[in-house]
C-alpha cells in the first residue's frame, strides 16, 4: 500500500432536479471559456477587433466537438462496433461519456475557424497564433473530466500521488488499486506549455502560423511519454499505440514547418475595417443632399436676423432635384429685390426666378433686359447693367444684332404710343 494516493471522486454526475450536471462536460465548457476569454485578450492586444474570437468561437466549438468525437470513435472503433464491444453502437453518439480526440478537435475546429476568417477577412495563421496558448490552458481544464469519470491512468504505482480507481474499470489490473495519474501529468504539461507559449510570443515575434507550430510540437512531445504510460484498450503499431505515432507524424510536421516559415514576413490581415463615422465621403450624392437639407432647415431657423447669409449660394447646385429644395425664402426675396438669380444657368429655375421688379422694369423702360442671349449671358449681367438700361435705354452690349434688332423694333412702338397719347 503506498503512503498517500489520490482519491477518485465517487460519481462524477450530480443532478439538478432532472437536469443532470456531468462533470466531465462542465470541464470540457469551463476550458472553452478560459480558452475565448485568453484569445480575446491577445487578439485585442495584437491589434484585432474586440468580439473577433468570440464570433469565430461560435464555429470553432461545435466543429472541435464532432472532429473530436469523430476521432475517437474511428481510432477506438472496436470499442463500438467490434465483436466483444464493450458499448453498443448507439454509445458512440454519448460524448458525455468521455472520448475526445485532441487531434481531431483541432483539425475540424479549425476547418471551423477556417470558414469563418474567410468571411471575416481574417489571416488563419494570425488567428492560429493568437489562441494557441488559449487551447493548450483549455486542455489542462478538460483533462479534469477524466478524473472524474476514472479513465486515462496509467500503470500500477505506488507514488504519494498515485491514484485510486475502483476495480472494474477497462485498464484496472486484478489486485492493484493505485495507478499514474495519467490525466494529471497531461494537465500539469498541458498548462506549463501554455504559460510558456505566452512569454515566448510576448518575448519574440513568431508570426505566420509558428507559435501554433511550437504548440503542436510541444504538446506531441508531452503527449508521446504520458501515452506510454497509459494501459487503457487501443489500438497498437509496431508495438506502440497509435496516438504515439501520431505524435510523432505532427511533431516532425511542426518542426519542418516552423522552419520553412522561418523569413516569411508578409502582412497578415486582422481584419480590421474602419469606422465608416470617423471618414465622411461626399462623393455620395445621397448623404450630401440629406445633410443638406438637415442644415438648411436648421440654418434657417435659427439665424431669423440675417437670412440673406444663410441663403447666399446653395451648398451643391450641381444637382437639380436637391436645388429646387435648398432655395429658402431668404434667396427668393433676394430675387424679387435685386433682380438677380443665383444660379441662372439651369433653364427650369430661370423662369420661376424672374421678379415682378424685372418685368416692371422691362414695361417701364421698354426695352428687354437680354432676352436673345442663353443661360451665360444672363450670369454675366448685374445689377447696375439693369439700371443703366433702365435709366439710358441704351443695351450695355449693342454688338449684338439680334438685340439691337429687338431694341430698334421696341423703341418706335413705345414712341408711337406716346404720340398716341399726346
Amino acid at each position: 500500500m503506498p503512503l498517500a494516493s489520490i482519491p477518485s471522486p465517487p460519481e462524477g454526475v450530480w443532478y439538478l432536479g432532472p437536469v443532470p450536471l456531468r462533470a466531465y462536460a462542465l470541464c470540457i465548457m469551463l476550458g472553452v471559456v478560459v480558452a475565448v476569454w485568453l484569445g480575446e485578450r491577445r487578439w485585442r492586444a495584437r491589434g484585432g477587433a474586440p468580439g473577433t474570437i468570440i464570433d469565430l468561437a461560435v464555429w470553432a466549438v461545435p466543429f472541435g466537438l464532432v472532429g473530436g468525437r469523430l476521432y475517437h470513435v474511428i481510432s477506438d472503433w472496436q470499442l463500438y462496433f467490434g465483436p466483444d464491444a464493450p458499448n453498443e453502437p448507439i454509445e458512440a453518439l454519448f460524448i458525455w461519456n468521455g472520448g475526445l480526440g485532441i487531434w481531431g478537435a483541432v483539425a475540424l475546429g479549425g476547418v471551423g475557424v477556417w470558414i469563418a476568417c474567410r468571411r471575416r477577412g481574417i489571416s488563419l495563421s494570425a488567428v492560429a497564433d493568437t489562441i494557441a496558448p488559449g487551447i493548450v490552458i483549455a486542455q489542462a481544464i478538460g483533462r479534469w473530466g477524466n478524473y472524474f469519470n476514472q479513465e486515462l491512468f496509467g500503470g500500477p504505482t505506488d507514488l504519494p500521488w498515485a491514484l485510486e480507481i475502483e476495480p472494474g474499470r477497462p485498464g484496472t489490473i486484478p489486485g492493484e488499486a493505485t495507478y499514474h495519474p495519467a490525466f494529471l501529468y497531461e494537465s500539469i504539461w498541458d498548462l506549463g506549455l501554455g504559460l510558456a507559449l505566452i512569454w515566448i510570443g510576448s518575448r519574440f515575434a513568431l508570426r505566420h502560423g509558428r507559435l501554433f507550430a511550437l504548440y503542436v510540437a510541444g504538446y506531441t512531445v508531452g503527449r508521446f511519454w504520458i501515452e506510454g504510460l497509459r494501459v487503457d484498450p487501443a489500438n497498437e503499431i509496431l508495438g506502440m499505440r497509435l496516438n504515439q505515432w501520431t505524435s510523432i507524424v505532427l511533431f516532425i510536421g511542426a518542426v519542418a514547418y516552423f522552419w520553412l516559415t522561418r523569413n516569411k514576413s508578409t502582412e497578415e490581415s486582422l481584419g480590421v475595417v474602419p469606422d465608416p463615422g470617423d471618414d465622411v465621403d461626399p462623393a455620395h450624392t445621397a448623404d450630401q443632399a440629406d445633410a443638406d437639407a438637415e442644415n438648411t432647415a436648421t440654418g434657417s431657423g435659427k439665424d431669423d436676423d440675417a437670412p440673406h447669409t444663410a441663403a447666399a449660394a446653395a451648398p451643391d447646385p450641381a444637382h437639380d432635384g436637391d436645388q429646387a429644395d435648398e432655395e429658402s425664402a431668404g434667396e427668393r426675396a433676394e430675387v424679387a429685390s435685386a433682380g438677380v438669380s443665383p444660379d441662372p444657368a439651369h433653364d427650369d429655375d430661370q423662369a420661376d426666378e424672374e421678379s415682378a421688379g424685372e418685368r416692371a422694369e422691362v414695361a417701364s423702360a421698354g426695352v428687354s433686359p437680354d432676352p436673345a442671349h442663353d443661360d451665360d449671358q444672363a450670369d454675366e449681367e448685374s445689377a447696375g447693367e439693369r439700371a443703366e438700361v433702365a435709366s439710358t435705354g441704351v443695351s450695355p452690349d449693342p454688338a449684338h444684332d439680334d438685340d439691337q434688332a429687338d431694341k430698334s423694333d421696341k423703341a418706335p412702338v413705345g414712341a408711337e404710343s406716346e404720340a398716341g397719347k399726346k
